[in-house]
């Protein structure tokens, strides 16, 4: 029964599991309800759910088998009330129609890499440890961090490394990925760990972690595709809410909290010219914001919970119907 253990093992305390209930708590209230846990992992919030509101069905969602598994045996007391699909969260829209569901009351997005991801050093996702470097949190599809470290340019490694880790010493660290695989191909984790950190100047190093840290954020970011999916997931999840249904987005880094930012702005505002005395019908904001900005983690959870240090949550509710207005999640000229 490796599944259980597995379950027993790994079970870690969901990020910011209070102020998710709380925010989420008025549309789940009350009758039957439908929720989406977009980023099922191993079923910690889901179950918090399931048991806080006894009329709630879940449907989680999970581009990992193995994640799905374990998730599905955890809250498998809850029967019909659970429902799990594998699925990429950007096919929200399709899975909800599949299922006959034409819109939900709650959404949950808790982004980033799991911790039982973490946990399973063969899947490479640790700096700390040594495994082949896949990264893949789907490992059945798609390319690997061995293949992004040993076949892209240095330019193309630079600019992930820039862009997705916000590594400051980007050219040099893709320099030396280059000048390493000219003699033998990049296959491990704990290799690649220790030339990133020879590339990183040493006083650099004395601060901020592991000096790879951002190198493995920026593949992994890049191997799941992981900010082209979510600029697809956020417009057909908020189109799949209901009216009084809610949203709520866990980040883990600016790039993620920017574009759920840049989702919810124009859906919080009126499209009525700025110029007119009052606002024309059909122009009314179709969201509200339930969060000022980004809000944090306390200092007890980050203490008890590191996974949460870096934690931003945001969070809306959908106060009328959808006008079908455009949701530019591009770069952010600000």
């Amino acid at each position: 029964m490796m599944g259980v253990e597995m379950v027993e093992r790994a079970v870690h305390v969901p990020v910011m599991l209070e102020p998710v209930l709380g925010l989420l708590g008025p549309a789940l209230e009350g009758g039957p309800k439908f929720c989406v846990d977009a980023t099922l992992g191993l079923g910690g919030h889901s179950e918090a759910l399931l048991t806080r509101f006894p009329e709630l069905t879940v449907i989680g969602l999970d581009r990992d088998p193995n994640a799905l598994r374990l998730s599905t045996e955890r809250l498998a007391p809850f029967g019909e009330r659970f429902r799990a699909v594998h699925a990429v969260y950007d096919r929200m829209p399709h899975v909800l129609e599949d299922l006959g569901v034409p819109a939900v009351d709650g959404i949950l997005f808790d982004l980033g890499v799991s911790s039982m991801q973490l946990d399973e050093a063969e899947r490479g996702f640790a700096y700390a440890q040594d495994a082949p470097l896949d990264m893949r949190m789907d490992p059945t599809t798609g390319i690997t961090a061995e293949q992004v470290v040993n076949t892209y340019e240095a330019r193309d490694l630079a600019r992930i490394l820039r862009e997705y880790g916000e590594e400051k010493f980007a050219p040099r660290v893709a320099k030396a990925i280059v000048n390493a695989r000219a003699k033998e191909p990049i296959t491990s984790s704990k290799f690649l760990a220790e030339l990133v950190r020879e590339a990183i100047p040493a006083a650099a190093r004395r601060t901020g972690g592991h000096p790879a840290k951002r190198a493995f954020q920026a593949l992994r970011i890049e191997v799941n595709a992981e900010l082209e999916v979510l600029a697809r997931a956020l417009p057909g999840a908020l189109s799949s809410l209901a009216v009084g249904g809610r949203i709520v987005v866990l980040s883990y880094h600016s790039l993620e909290d920017r574009m759920v930012k840049r989702a919810f702005a124009p859906l919080t505002k009126s499209s009525s010219p700025a110029d007119l005395p009052v606002e024309l019908p059909g122009t009314e904001p179709t969201f509200r914001l339930l969060t000022r900005g980004a809000e944090l983690p306390g200092d007890d959870e980050t203490a008890t919970n590191p996974r949460a240090a870096s934690a931003r949550m945001r969070a809306a509710e959908r106060v009328r119907a959808d006008h079908h207005r455009h949701v530019d999640l591009g770069e952010d000229q600000s």
